[in-house]
């Protein structure tokens, strides 16, 4: 590994964290198209609406992010994929738009029809964008999406087997996922009269998202015969296995009705498709365009490590709070706060660990401006690593000390 291949690690981790939350999210738009009418059907689309409130905004934030790290880290690539694939990244945008749209339309509808209306466009919208940001994906990784501007046909570098079925996969994934979380959330709130739907509705997302991965496999290996035989051996191969035994284990413990632990399991199989892929691909980013040559400057890539570095230490732990109070229940309507107690370990910055963290930070951006590479260089990257680390529990920790002794 080489400074050229941290910022897309950071991608990788960026891309997974938006297909495992903010897909989630899509999903859950998704289960409109299939909530049925009347008033059951009406009280699914309800709950799932109010269960996703408190975070379908903010998982935006890695798709964002992803976007940032790759324009910044490897303009040649991130130009060429933009402006071959221009049609389906336009659809996911209009996607998102008015998805976002209909979901503030919705509290302010004035009238059944309305209201229908407004959920019918959530929903759409729901399978267009996942639809198309896995088809991007299909086109990147079926080779078709060359170095240049526009250099790629813009109909058949996203419509093309491959793509068809990574968008296919990209859908049912985030409905699946979605599922099992509102089963699980539905769960924790006492609202378990919805639960059993949310359950029949993971079980069969779960077998159909299955079914298609093995077709998918089957036409990898006549439309993306690189990116098969990279799947069939070394770190590929561990990840499709991953993927498989994390997705069966999903629909074992939802089956069981242990929603809890099947919501990290879904995730985990969606986290190895991703890292599959990365595995087949490499060493390219792009056909023909190695990461190492692709990647900018080395000061732009220390500059990109450093922005991150410190940026995670504010985003990362005010993330971590929003879930944490998320999944803990805060959010649920019809919950009251906890009542006042002692003030647990939190607040202010201990000393210790400030000092730990700025010897972290100098040592690390020293080691990677001033060095020229071998293991001073690796050493700084991993000092950086850790100072984010050691900072997202150290500030998580005083965050969350804080909020309970203000509540």
């Amino acid at each position: 590994m080489q400074l050229a291949d941290a910022p897309v690690v950071l991608m990788l981790l960026g891309l997974t964290a938006y297909m495992v939350l903010g897909g989630a999210d899509f999903g859950t738009g998704i289960w409109e198209l299939t909530a049925g009418s009347g008033a059951r059907g009406q009280a699914l689309r309800d709950y799932a609406h109010t269960a996703m409130a408190p975070v379908w905004e903010a998982n935006h934030v890695w798709l964002i992010f992803v976007l940032v790290v790759f324009w910044s880290a490897y303009p040649v690539a991130f130009g060429s994929v933009m402006s071959t694939l221009t049609v389906p990244l336009f659809l996911a945008t209009v996607g998102i738009v008015l998805r976002g749209s209909a979901y503030a339309l919705r509290t302010v509808a004035w009238g059944h029809r309305e209201r229908g209306l407004i959920d019918n466009l959530f929903a759409l919208s729901s399978v267009l964008t996942p639809f198309a940001l896995g088809a991007s994906i299909g086109g990147i990784a079926s080779g078709r999406v060359p170095i240049g501007n526009a250099a790629g046909n813009l109909l058949t570098s996203w419509l093309n087997p491959t793509s068809i079925v990574i968008g296919a996969i990209a859908v049912a994934a985030a409905a699946h996922l979605a599922a099992v979380y509102l089963a699980a959330d539905a769960t924790r709130a006492r609202q378990l009269a919805l639960v059993p739907a949310f359950r029949a509705r993971a079980l069969v997302s779960g077998m159909v998202t299955g079914a298609l991965a093995l077709i998918g496999l089957a036409v990898l290996s006549g439309d993306a015969p690189h990116l098969f035989a990279g799947l069939r051996t070394g770190p590929g191969l561990a990840a499709v296995v991953v993927s498989g035994v994390a997705g069966l284990s999903t629909l074992v413990l939802v089956w069981a009705q242990r929603y809890e632990p099947a919501r990290y399991a879904g995730a985990g199989a969606v986290a190895a498709i991703i890292a599959g892929w990365a595995a087949a691909q490499q060493p390219d980013i792009l056909p023909g365009l190695p990461v190492t040559a692709a990647a900018a400057g080395r000061s732009t890539l220390i500059t990109i490590l450093v922005i991150v570095g410190v940026g995670g230490l504010i985003v990362v732990p005010s993330l971590a709070l929003l879930f944490s109070l998320f999944l803990h229940g805060r959010f649920d309507p019809g919950v009251e706060p906890a009542p006042a107690v002692a003030a647990p370990a939190g607040g202010p910055l201990p000393r210790t660990p400030a000092a730990i963290l700025i010897v972290l930070l100098c040592g690390g951006v020293g080691l990677t401006i001033f060095t020229d590479g071998g293991w001073p260089l690796w050493l700084g990257i991993v000092a950086l690593l850790v100072f984010v680390l050691v900072g997202f529990f150290v500030f998580t920790t005083a965050i969350a000390g804080t909020a309970d002794r203000r509540s």
